[in-house]
């Protein structure tokens, strides 16, 4: 009963299978040959360059608006009609940085009036609007 001692005599296997690995390099180079000339830009422009040092802090004065129950409306303490609130709206738009408005409604304040108001803004193309509110919720 002598063995022999050639061949593969049932220890670990030394050898790698690299077949799959090759496979796998072969799809992801393919990837990449298609995609690279897909990455370049045909048209050349020159961009600016960013400079993250400067920094704009001149600080823009939120627009405070003011609304009574009975639908009245005080813009930064001064009652304005409709119009010159939509004409507000219409200034306040066009200044970039664009100022943020602040609504302050009443509590019992109907919700037809606020909703005028948000129209209003946003057909004038305001975008930064806020609602305040008292910082306790059980009031």
């Amino acid at each position: 009963m002598a063995m022999s001692s050639g061949g593969n005599s049932g220890g670990p296997m030394s050898e790698i299978n690299v077949t799959p690995l090759v496979d796998v390099m072969l799809v992801l180079l393919i990837i990449f040959m298609i995609t690279a000339p897909l990455m370049s830009h045909k048209v050349q422009i020159d961009l600016p360059k960013a400079n993250p040092n400067v920094k704009d802090d001149t600080p823009v004065e939120p627009m405070d608006l003011a609304v009574k129950p009975d639908g009245t409306y005080f813009l930064n303490d001064g009652e304005v009609s409709e119009a010159e609130l939509k004409a507000q709206f219409a200034v306040a738009a066009a200044k970039s940085p664009q100022p943020e408005l602040q609504i302050r409604a009443d509590r019992t304040t109907e919700y037809r009036v606020v909703k005028k108001i948000l129209g209003d803004a946003k057909d004038a193309g305001m975008v930064h609007v806020g609602f305040m509110s008292t910082g306790k919720a059980g009031e």
